[in-house]
């Protein structure tokens, strides 16, 4: 099914494609993915750049009219796909109840919605555009599925675009999760050291939560668990002052819960908690990886977590509670591996990557590493933005990227 709108700036083409659930098993279930062409009207014939949207299970980004920010300067070059990834979005979506009647057929069902099958969803939509290979843009765990394209489909693509998305090659989720703990760590130092009066405000919101019954819009209880994971935003550009403006609000106004049940999107997405940790499987068992290395200062000090899941979540949101089961075990699953460090090593597809020095999200120095392991890879490493820099800065971002690439900028630290 194919829908073609023209809004001001850019023509718009919605496709719906049938993509198996396993590709293993071609005539099996299927699923719908749903993907929406974005082209300039002068621009129809030109080549793709498909959209990978970060997460887990987030849908791609949604266009402007005109087309604003990294969408843009991309239009310059291509027509851009934007993909909701396996579901998300208009795609068949995964929410908080899921098909099978049993645990284990529960979990199996979302083994298949990883970076592999979001992959091969891809190409199979490539084969049915009639596209030649074509250009990738991954942001954070979009980056991670480019890393996945670039392992197990490179003949797809004609060039890679990676922003705040370079995910460790081989390594536990261990040592991935120990590191961003650190960096937890140092991001609400500064964030007192910024506002240091929030810090007894947050202690006094902690201990009160602990024993006093405030609910949500959603009807859950807000527990000092979901407070702390407002520490989300501070990988963001803006994220200190969407903080300190929630704890600053009246402790049980309206404003105050709506705004913190806002700012944690669990509840929207149930598959962002389910499969987080399995982002950064690459060939192992997660086990609960960031709940076991949780470091006693961040109590202790009063601190927010970040991008980090614990199975009380599981009983704290009520959108979560279904998958409770299917979550365990998938933590204790021997997940496959996502990267081909060979086939990396051995890579010929040109790749530009944004590597971000304070990145709260994906370690600088794991992001490095994997720099020098993908062939060819130039990189970007800047100290002037925050993990959501394509969303903040997106036109500058993708010109650079684009910029070195095509041989017009050499790598850079900032």
């Amino acid at each position: 099914m194919t829908h073609t709108y023209r809004v001001p700036g850019a023509v718009l083409t919605e496709r719906e494609h049938v993509v198996p659930l396993d590709h293993a098993d071609p005539s099996g279930p299927t699923l719908t993915v749903f993907t929406r062409e974005v082209a300039d009207p002068g621009g129809l014939e030109r080549p793709y750049l498909l959209f990978l949207q970060g997460g887990p299970g987030f849908e791609a980004t949604r266009p402007t009219s005109p087309p604003s920010g990294w969408m843009k300067r991309a239009l310059q070059d291509y027509r851009v796909l934007l993909l909701d990834q396996r579901g998300t979005g208009r795609s068949t979506p995964v929410g908080s109840h899921l098909p099978g009647a049993a645990p284990r057929e529960q979990a199996a069902y979302l083994t298949h919605f990883r970076a592999d099958s979001i992959v091969r969803d891809a190409e199979r939509i490539r084969t049915e555009l009639g596209s030649g290979p074509w250009s990738v843009l991954g942001q954070s765990f979009g980056g991670f599925t480019s890393m996945t394209y670039l392992s197990i489909a490179p003949e797809g693509l004609r060039e890679a675009f990676i922003t705040g998305g370079l995910s460790p090659i081989g390594r536990s989720a261990d040592d991935v999760y120990g590191a961003t703990w650190l960096r937890t760590l140092a991001k609400n130092r500064a964030y007192f050291a910024r506002y240091p009066e929030d810090r007894a405000r947050a202690r006094e919101l902690f201990r009160r939560l602990a024993g006093e019954d405030i609910r949500l819009p959603s009807g859950d209880r807000l527990t000092p668990g979901r407070l702390r994971q407002l520490g989300l935003w501070l990988g963001d550009d803006h994220g200190f002052e969407h903080l300190h403006h929630v704890l600053e609000l009246p402790f049980g106004s309206n404003a105050f819960v709506h705004d913190v049940e806002n700012g944690v999107r669990f509840h929207r997405n149930p598959m962002y908690a389910t499969l987080h940790e399995s982002s950064y499987a690459d060939g192992v068992a997660t086990r609960w990886s960031a709940e076991r290395l949780l470091p006693d200062e961040i109590e202790a000090e009063g601190c927010f977590t970040a991008e980090h899941v614990f199975r009380w979540m599981w009983d704290d949101f009520g959108a979560l509670r279904p998958q409770k089961e299917a979550a365990m075990l998938l933590a204790e699953y021997p997940w496959p591996k996502l990267y081909d460090a060979d086939r990396l090593a051995r890579n010929e597809v040109p790749v530009a990557a944004t590597i971000y020095v304070n990145d709260l999200y994906v370690e600088r120095a794991f992001a490095e590493e994997t720099a020098r392991q993908i062939r060819g890879l130039r990189s970007w490493i800047t100290n002037e933005y925050e993990h959501s820099a394509l969303r903040s800065d997106g036109e500058r971002v993708l010109d650079r990227l684009i910029d070195l690439v095509r041989g017009r900028a050499y790598t850079t630290v900032a």
